[in-house]
């Protein structure tokens, strides 16, 4: 029996990069995943998982509208009469410096980040609390918890208020037996990498790529699918002790002191 089978899973921001990671992973250890995006790539990502064999559905969901998620889970419990993991991972970064940085930026990632993880989150807690059980993963970031660069004020704030959001909650239910943890990933090759790296250096952007490599000690960005790999771990009853703990993937890109002690 594989470690996800007969749960129904929720990933939000599912169309690309983490999201995509984690539902393919999720729906190769038997999980029934639920798509989550804004973009209409997200019927292409669930229809590629059923053609490779995994159970997968697709739905347009703005996380920033609870409305949207609250509509999204009732026509999920109709159709497959439960929602046992929810990962929220949706999440976006822009760039900029914090005294330029306008409201509407600033509120974007506040919007999606922290909005979008409540919004998902207070949309399918009823139904796993009326099940007796379940499982929340949140994607945070070592941005914010443990380092930052220039220009990711806002991005860093709002992975870092996640923390805080994984621990109360994990609390909160506890009781109930719903586990709630968070990832820290470090530089995964997603878009999200490739924007980052484009914004960075335009004319360049694989310099940047080049750049964050040399300063992963294991000397590679991270895969989407190890990410997927230790959210279905979070997910699962491999870890049915862990909650409200924060977990970090990062190829070891935050144990460096410095960038020129050494031997």
């Amino acid at each position: 029996m594989r470690k996800l089978d007969n749960k129904v899973a929720v990933i939000t921001g599912a169309a690309m990069g983490n999201g995509e990671g984690i539902a393919r992973v999720f729906a190769s250890h038997g999980a029934q995943v639920l798509l989550w995006d804004i973009a209409d790539e997200v019927i292409d990502t669930a229809n590629s998982i059923e053609d490779a064999g995994g159970k997968a559905a697709s739905f347009k969901v703005d996380v920033t509208n609870y409305v949207h998620c609250e509509k999204a889970v009732s026509e999920a419990l109709a159709k497959f009469g439960q929602i046992d993991i929810m990962c929220a991972n949706a999440g976006v970064i822009r760039l900029g410096g914090f005294l330029d940085m306008s409201d509407e930026v600033r509120d974007f990632h506040f919007d999606v980040n922290i909005k979008g993880v409540w919004n998902s989150c207070k949309a399918v807690l009823p139904a796993m609390l009326k099940k007796g059980d379940g499982r929340i993963v949140v994607l945070s970031s070592v941005t914010g918890t443990m380092v930052a660069d220039p220009g990711e004020v806002a991005y860093a704030t709002t992975k870092a208020a996640l923390w805080g959001f994984t621990k109360a909650l994990a609390r909160e239910y506890a009781e109930q037996k719903i586990r709630v943890n968070a990832i820290c990933p470090g530089y995964i090759h997603t878009p999200m990498a490739d924007q980052i790296a484009a914004d960075s250096e335009p004319d360049n952007p694989d310099s940047v790529l080049d750049g964050i490599r040399r300063g992963v000690p294991i000397g590679r960005l991270g895969k989407i699918a190890e990410v997927g790999e230790l959210a279905a771990f979070l997910a699962s009853d491999e870890s049915s002790y862990i909650t409200g703990t924060t977990v970090v993937i990062d190829g070891g890109s935050t144990l460096p002191e410095t960038v020129s002690v050494g031997v």
